[in-house]
């Protein structure tokens, strides 16, 4: 039996060299992610030893874009844009800008064209999603008005890069690559007619016939078929979109996962359906480092730290300089910047197709990838420094400390506040899914309440309902101060925020030592230290659930819970 199996020889070792250096990377607390670019270099052909088949790894990431971009898809939400649409939007754009404009200026400063100095600039503007979903996952920020933010922002730079992936095939005659037809113009048209017509019938068609199917998949009760149809539906949309519509693999597969979101099936398919999205992810991410050549380090260092600051200091200054516009806290602006201080999947995309329309040299390349390795890299620290970095800066600066608390109208309660809510009132922190609940509880029995959040917007429109509401971050002693916690009867912490949680409850403790306190958590660790340390009651999501059901169970059997 012949053993020359290219195909298998190249899966076997991405994946296993992948999952040993993904290991040691997670072990040394860096994202796994930097193995899996690292796996790619070493059986790269920069680098001695085994090189794997290069074709094969290409149209093996093909299959790892059209997943990772159908994750995307289906993980959109509109909803969660909308309520963060007034910074995300109008900042996210901005942010791209100032990026693009920077890493086209140094690009234009070592002599490349313009095609090749946008392209480069937009590859270094959009952060990674699977980057900034993961940390805020480990420091617990996800859920929280933070987390929407840098979420909302994000999804403004994908869908950003979506369109430029649209485009940029049709400009690339114009920027001075490679182009079938000489008139751009009508190029350009015929590409936006496409892509519209191919949207379409993706909106119209599409979300009634997919959700559809895999509903009747779904009643067979089979687990494989089920994983197969939403797989089947990602790839086959992507490949019909490409070969009938001229559009790309990625922007196919990004509305079959957008569409398959019409289905109230759409979390199963995306929980069933990870272990092979991550699998074909991380063929994409070895086959990308394959791309990398490690001697642009040693060649051009210089060019890699512009890089290197562009996307760590350039792009995050720009960003944090945004939020502080717009009113929001000092913590808000440095959780922002955090997350955008790396690059990701998309730039890998960018610089794959720029390179294809030969807008990008192959030096564009290197020196995106050394950019993306040594950011993402370098992203868990930027995390970890952030409160610290907040704290010295609010000790130091009294700029700092003014722009934590800016002269904003909704950072205080206006003049004409009923006397109710000023004394012997619930504070009540955030007012998210569980907040607004215990919210409506607390209007249907008349107790006054005052609610602190962080989003300006919800803030607004809680005061236009007659809600007593300040914006800002709880964990600082002048929210709460603004609240009237002084005299507040209880302070109910109802956010899924764990990070500032203890600093809220010293600031309460110090303003009002016999305040009661109310914490949500999710962990039952964290739940023990807060009763013993700060005599605080705490609700555990789990238990109080199991409770509500078990009493539910015990009333029909007519006991008691």
């Amino acid at each position: 039996m012949p053993h020359a199996a290219p195909l298998i020889t190249t899966i076997a070792t991405a994946l296993g060299l992948a999952l040993l250096l993904g290991f040691l990377a997670v072990r040394l607390k860096l994202p796994a992610l930097v193995g899996y670019l690292l796996a790619g270099v070493l059986i790269g052909p920069f680098t001695p030893g085994f090189v794997a088949d290069s074709h094969l790894a290409s149209e093996l990431a093909e299959i790892g874009v059209m997943l990772l971009m159908f994750g995307v898809g289906l993980h959109f939400s509109l909803k969660d844009l909308l309520e963060v649409r007034k910074i995300a939007l109008p900042g996210a754009v901005l942010q791209i800008a100032v990026a693009t404009a920077l890493g086209a200026t140094v690009a234009t400063a070592w002599g490349w064209s313009l095609g090749s100095a946008l392209v480069f600039g937009l590859a270094l503007s959009v952060a990674s999603t699977v980057v900034l979903l993961r940390a805020l996952e480990a420091h617990g920020i996800l859920e929280s008005v933070n987390g929407r933010i840098a979420v909302g922002w994000l999804i403004v730079e994908d869908l950003a890069m979506v369109l430029t992936l649209v485009l940029l095939p049709g400009l690339a005659g114009w920027l001075g690559g490679k182009s079938d037809d000489g008139n751009v113009w009508m190029t350009l048209g015929l590409t936006l007619l496409k892509v519209s017509a191919f949207i379409i019938l993706m909106l119209v068609v599409g979300r009634r016939v997919f959700p559809k199917l895999l509903w009747q998949v779904a009643r067979t009760n089979s687990r494989e078929l089920f994983v197969l149809c939403v797989v089947a539906a990602a790839v086959s949309i992507a490949y019909a979109a490409a070969r009938l519509f001229g559009v790309s693999f990625a922007l196919g597969a990004f509305f079959a996962g957008m569409v398959l979101r019409e289905s109230e099936f759409s979390q199963r398919a995306a929980e069933d359906s990870l272990p092979l999205r991550d699998a074909f992810a991380v063929l994409f991410f070895v086959s990308v480092g394959m791309l990398f050549d490690p001697m642009i380090l040693i060649r051009e260092p210089l060019q890699v730290l512009a890089v290197i600051g562009i996307i760590i200091f350039g792009k995050s200054i720009a960003a944090a300089a945004l939020v502080l516009a717009f009113r929001y806290p000092l913590n808000t602006a440095l959780t922002v910047s955090a997350s955008l201080a790396q690059i990701g999947e998309f730039s890998f995309i960018l610089a794959g197709l720029g390179a294809s329309l030969g807008l990008l040299p192959p030096e564009g390349q290197s020196l995106i990838l050394a950019g993306a390795l040594i950011s993402i890299a370098l992203n868990p620290l930027i995390f970890t420094l952030m409160q610290p970095l907040q704290a010295w800066l609010q000790s130091r600066s009294i700029t700092a400390r003014l722009l934590e608390r800016a002269d904003d109208p909704l950072a205080e309660l206006p003049m004409s506040t009923h006397e109710k809510y000023l004394s012997g009132q619930v504070v009540l922190v955030g007012y998210g899914r569980v907040g607004r609940r215990l919210g409506a509880r607390l209007l249907e029995h008349e107790i006054p309440f005052v609610v602190v959040d962080q989003n300006r917007e919800l803030v607004e429109r809680l005061r236009k309902l007659g809600v007593a509401a300040v914006s800002g971050d709880a964990a600082e002693a002048a929210v709460l101060i603004q609240a009237h916690i002084t005299r507040a009867s209880m302070l109910v912490i109802a956010i899924p925020d764990t990070f500032n949680v203890r600093q809220m409850l010293s600031a309460a403790r110090t303003l009002n030592p016999g305040i009661e306190i109310v914490v949500r958590t999710h962990n039952e660790e964290e739940a023990r230290l807060l009763e013993r340390e700060s005599a605080a009651t705490t609700f555990l999501g789990e238990e109080e659930l199991a409770r509500g059901m078990g009493g539910h169970v015990l009333g029909r059997f007519g006991k008691k819970s």
